[in-house]
């Protein structure tokens, strides 16, 4: 039966719920806004309230006789090709930890690219399986981590044949991407299923311009965060699943396991919007934002100072298989400031909010939500802010290590290192020690010390020294990193 992408069944239910005037004697407290503070109210608006009502026992009947979830996540799948698709509320954060749990357990093996992000890590410490690491594709010219090739995880199998699957992260923030089939062909020579982490994808699957899908390459597993480049709301995340590698039943009960038994219908209804406004207008929508981009992108290149990242730069032998143009990475070495710096200026002098921000870098992410008249006043931002960078003082020296000098040896466990007896010190002495925290540049969010690692000279002065030139570390015990957490000898 061909899906019908004009229906939406948590908004439908949603509706339904208000239009027969639904008196609830249940969670949430606020009984449909009446409970609420009035400051709230106004600030928020009545209608966040309205939609926040229970999954079950409210939207849909106290046994899900109604099965709106399971509908609208169903119609979910049949948009991206996928064959089960799972809602989560709790962000990939959550469903990556879910898939890695699907497919490997304590003290079992995955193989994962080492430009993951710190949910990933998080999901080890959390499962105690033991991280295969595969290296990315470095380039030292731009100090930028590529996702490994299909050839690095063959070498990694062939040296560890009893890994239970391997994961990759494509796109990366940068917009970098992995050639996933012929990663997913690697894996499934050995009956191995493939985890990608597609966090920055969800728009892929809704316009041929755009790099390949992780369902189509034939991935097993696939995480998505529709917040990201969709436009559902923070938190909104979908893994979906395909092929008989992994029971659809043990990847549910996996997340289950993590997920909330609160989930929010907001974000469910963001979802569910999101399916149907790609399904019925997505590559009209993608489209609009891949012309829109790359005129920001020609403008940009016309401001003395600023170049945009492109194919020249990202793709090509050990570099990335193909690229995503709309994170909008702009490298601005030719004004002699960091990124710290320029988006700093940019949200104080401008009110322009950048994302994506490392030492000489930052990130103006377009999406299908743009229009002309934001894209004029980013480009009137990047202007000004190349005419005042020469008046900022002088960028502080971000030592930041070679390829060989930022890969530190796993002696134990993130796990084991994690939980294990630990002592807290100066960082001046942490050399040679082994971490017991991750300590990650966020954002992007990828761990430059994983709990388990032995520390480096190299590594802890990029750290410090990113530090003084405002670098973000949310995640060590001590985030002024005067100190380091490491293993109690």
């Amino acid at each position: 039966m061909t899906a019908d992408h004009t229906r939406a069944p948590v908004l439908e239910a949603l509706d339904e719920y208000r239009r027969k005037g639904h008196l609830s004697f249940t969670p949430p407290g606020h009984k449909q806004a009446r409970g609420a503070d009035p400051a709230v109210r106004e600030i928020l608006g009545d209608a966040v309230f309205h939609g926040d009502v229970l999954a079950s026992g409210g939207l849909d009947d106290r046994l899900t006789r109604g099965r709106v979830l399971q509908r609208a996540q169903d119609l979910m799948a049949d948009a991206v090709h996928a064959e089960h698709t799972f809602f989560s509320t709790c962000g990939s954060s959550l469903s990556v930890k879910a898939a890695m749990l699907s497919v490997a357990g304590p003290h079992e093996k995955l193989l994962i690219g080492r430009d993951a992000h710190k949910s990933v890590v998080a999901g080890l410490i959390i499962s105690g399986i033991e991280p295969v690491w595969v290296e990315p594709r470095w380039d030292s010219e731009r100090n930028l981590a590529h996702p490994p090739s299909a050839e690095e995880f063959d070498r990694a199998f062939d040296a560890h044949p009893d890994a239970r699957g391997a994961l990759v992260t494509s796109p990366t923030p940068y917009g970098g991407c992995a050639d996933l089939r012929a990663i997913a062909d690697v894996c499934h020579r050995r009956s191995r299923p493939l985890i990608v982490d597609e966090a920055w994808g969800a728009h892929l699957p809704f316009h041929p311009g755009l790099p390949s899908w992780a369902m189509d390459a034939g991935a097993d597993i696939c995480v998505t965060s529709i917040h990201k480049m969709g436009s559902g709301l923070e938190q909104g995340s979908v893994f979906h699943l395909q092929g008989d590698l992994v029971p659809p039943e043990l990847l549910g009960m996996r997340a289950d396991l993590l997920g909330t038994t609160s989930p929010s219908v907001l974000i469910f209804a963001g979802l569910d919007g999101w399916r149907r406004q790609m399904a019925l207008h997505g590559e009209e929508l993608m489209g609009g934002a891949l012309d829109l981009a790359a005129e920001v992108r020609a403008a940009i290149e016309e401001i003395d100072g600023l170049h945009v990242n492109d194919r020249n730069d990202f793709c090509g032998p050990g570099l990335s298989d193909d690229l995503d143009p709309l994170p909008g990475v702009i490298d601005l070495t030719g004004l002699g400031i960091t990124g710290f710096q320029a988006a700093d200026w940019l949200r104080e002098h401008r009110r322009i909010d950048a994302h994506l921000v490392d030492h000489r870098r930052i990130g103006a992410q377009i999406t299908h939500g743009d229009d002309p008249e934001t894209t004029r006043e980013l480009l009137e931002a990047l202007r000004d802010l190349a005419r005042a960078a020469g008046d900022l003082p002088g960028a502080p020296r971000v030592e930041v290590p070679s390829p060989p000098e930022l890969r530190m040896e796993q002696t134990v466990l993130p796990r084991d290192a994690f939980f294990g007896p630990a002592e807290a010190v100066p960082v001046s002495d942490a050399a040679g020690r082994v971490a017991a925290e991750m300590i990650t540049p966020y954002p992007p969010g990828i761990p430059a010390v994983l709990p388990g690692e032995r520390l480096t000279e190299p590594v802890l002065a990029y750290l410090r020294t990113g530090l003084d030139a405002g670098m973000h570390l949310p995640d060590p015990e001590d985030p002024e990193l005067e100190t380091v957490r490491v293993l109690a000898q």
